[in-house]
């Protein structure tokens, strides 16, 4: 992806690794078992042909993707997730989350698969272990 944000800033750096059309899209189709080219080309109709073999070159590159030959002749690759890429299941669930309450038209939610109840996002300290509200949470710079 071209970097579009110079900003000193996590959204937006975060946004020239993952924030181009299809990019979330392509990476959770991998997460749900399409490795192929093939394979992700049919589960996401309507990607162009060259964007997604672009997308997926540079998600190789930004380490998001693991690329692996399986094939000589003609050249085919399958690709897998990085530890990188695993940790965005946060945001694909904060995503549907989202969407089920603000789309005219939900199609998917998070549910408990023990007992089908409806998902929360919830925050916890990881010093203290507390449970916290939006408004106990501060956006702190890291000093350079």
């Amino acid at each position: 992806m071209k970097k579009q944000y110079d900003i000193e800033c996590n959204i937006a750096q975060t946004l020239n690794l993952i924030g181009d059309k299809w990019t979330l899209l392509i990476l959770h189709a991998i997460q749900s078992g399409y490795t192929t080219y093939k394979e992700l080309q049919e589960n996401l109709p309507g990607i162009p042909t060259n964007l997604l073999s672009n997308r997926l070159k540079t998600l190789c590159e930004d380490d998001l993707l693991k690329c692996e030959l399986y094939s000589q002749h003609p050249p085919r690759y399958q690709y897998s997730l990085t530890d990188k890429s695993k940790d965005l299941d946060d945001i694909y669930n904060a995503l549907i989350i989202w969407g089920d309450h603000h789309l005219s038209r939900s199609y998917k939610c998070l549910k408990h698969k023990d007992c089908d109840g409806q998902i929360q996002i919830v925050y916890v300290c990881q010093k203290c272990g507390k449970q916290l509200t939006k408004d106990e949470l501060i956006v702190h710079n890291h000093s350079n």
